[in-house]
């Protein structure tokens, strides 16, 4: 599936909105940033939650992300920049470029191998206790130890085998290649460009205000902690960009095909084809630079991040013009669940002709009942039946039909579900929603009413049962 229209992606966006807070609050992420590109356009953004959970300020659009792994993007864009004008190419290997690693055992690795991860290269050295803030990220010298030390784990070309370390080594090629530094070369050739004025290679204390705050994961603790931002200094290549959604969103939009603001669709065709299978991952690939997978029916491409605190995750469609991304702010936050439902409900919403004139905006909203909560939805002119709490919302959807202005039927459902049955509304005199005598028989009621009467109860019983 590529072919996409407005009003469907419209009304997934405004769902997915809701439903983005609802799992913020259901997973007790602390905050979580979202934007969606459709077209030439940025049709949502959105965050919701809080930044830090010590000052507990309101997480905003415009607070910066450590986008982390999003950086290998940018840096195998900066290398096919570099390629298309004859500076370096894919063939060339380390050696050529970092002459204190002439004489390693990587120094045959390409630039090819090392973008596709394909090197055989250390993932993060023999001592990775950066990623825990034990020590600093390595400077240059620290980098080129680590790459001289033991750095040749596999054989070229034997599996994919991500690395941090190889990505790094890029970030030098593209200094020495280009005469200037790295950060100057990505703010020069891709974030000015772009006008992505929320976007960098590493982090800036100037703007330390401005960052969303990391937090511990609630695996090894019942509160979250704040982790401190650092500077990944010589591994900012692989891992040290900050940005927002939106502007992740807009950079995406230069991977489209089509665009030639950063490189050519002959490259970017290159960057976005798959190169090697990533194994243990359920048929997930990766290019040069990319990732590449399948959501559903739609094949994307993109990437994930891990900072420490900060998860995040962007899907592309380059062919249908859209592009997801979504940040969180916990370092088991689930960016990718989030992004990935983006994709499926856009899809849901697309996925077949609308029916039917009724407004079926009367029919929505969020309902509870003692076995949890669903969602009435109207998605691309279809009413829908949804769990929030399900990672996936649109795994095996209900679809609902209008029988009268008081009454849904369920026209599709799974087997165990309450196929054929009837929703039937109770409407106040000025029409809103009492309650909704949904699947089972079951009275349902708006959520923030039912939130109330739980948040009054001491226990449910028999002769005090929880009633919205």
């Amino acid at each position: 599936m590529t072919g996409l229209a407005s009003p469907a992606v419209l009304d997934a966006c405004r769902y997915f909105d809701t439903w983005l807070e609802f799992r913020r609050r259901h997973e007790r992420v602390p905050g979580v940033q979202a934007a969606v590109l459709f077209g030439d356009d940025v049709i949502l953004s959105t965050a919701h939650g809080v930044a830090d959970v010590e000052s507990g300020a309101a997480l905003t659009q415009g607070h910066l992300f450590r986008i982390a792994s999003h950086s290998k993007t940018f840096t195998a864009t900066a290398i096919l920049q570099l390629v298309e004008r004859g500076a370096v190419r894919l063939d060339d290997t380390v050696g050529q470029w970092i002459t204190a690693l002439a004489d390693t055992a990587i120094a045959s690795v390409t630039l090819r191998e090392l973008l596709s991860h394909a090197g055989g290269v250390v993932r993060d050295g023999h001592d990775g206790n950066f990623w825990q803030l034990h020590r600093p990220f390595p400077d240059v010298d620290g980098l080129l130890d680590m790459a001289r030390d033991d750095a040749a784990i596999l054989q070229r070309n034997e599996r994919f085998k991500y690395s941090n370390v190889g990505y790094s080594l890029l970030g030098l090629v593209i200094e020495a290649a280009s005469g200037g530094s790295y950060a100057d070369w990505i703010e020069q050739h891709i974030v000015a460009p772009l006008g992505l004025a929320d976007t960098g290679p590493e982090y800036d204390p100037e703007r330390a205000a401005d960052y969303a705050a990391g937090h511990s994961s609630l695996a090894y603790g019942d509160e979250r902690l704040v982790i401190e931002h650092v500077d990944t200094h010589a591994m900012a290549a692989a891992t040290g960009f900050y940005s927002t959604a939106s502007d992740v969103v807009r950079y995406g939009a230069a991977h489209f095909l089509g665009d030639d603001r950063l490189v050519s669709d002959d490259s970017k065709r290159m960057m976005q084809r798959v190169e090697w299978e990533v194994e243990g991952t359920g048929g997930s690939s990766y290019g040069l630079g990319f990732a590449v997978s399948t959501i559903g029916s739609r094949r994307v491409i993109g990437h994930g991040g891990g900072y420490p605190g900060h998860i995040t995750r962007t899907f592309v469609d380059p062919v249908a013009r859209l592009a997801v991304s979504v940040l969180t702010n916990a370092i088991d936050g689930p960016a990718l669940g989030m992004a990935t439902a983006a994709i499926r409900l856009i899809d849901l919403a697309a996925g077949a002709p609308a029916g039917g004139g009724a407004d079926l905006s009367r029919f929505e909203g969020r309902f509870a009942t003692l076995w949890g909560v669903f969602d009435v939805v109207a998605l691309g002119g279809r009413l829908f039946q949804i769990s929030p709490t399900e990672p996936d919302p649109a795994v095996a959807p209900t679809r609902l039909e209008v029988v009268d202005e008081s009454t849904l039927r369920i026209a599709e459902t799974n087997g165990y579900g309450s196929m054929g049955e009837r929703l039937v509304y109770d409407r106040a005199d000025d029409g809103t929603i009492r309650a909704v005598r949904s699947g089972s028989g079951i009275l349902a009621a708006p959520l923030d009413r039912y939130r109330a009467a739980a948040g009054r109860a001491r226990r449910v019983t028999s002769a005090h049962p929880l009633r919205g």
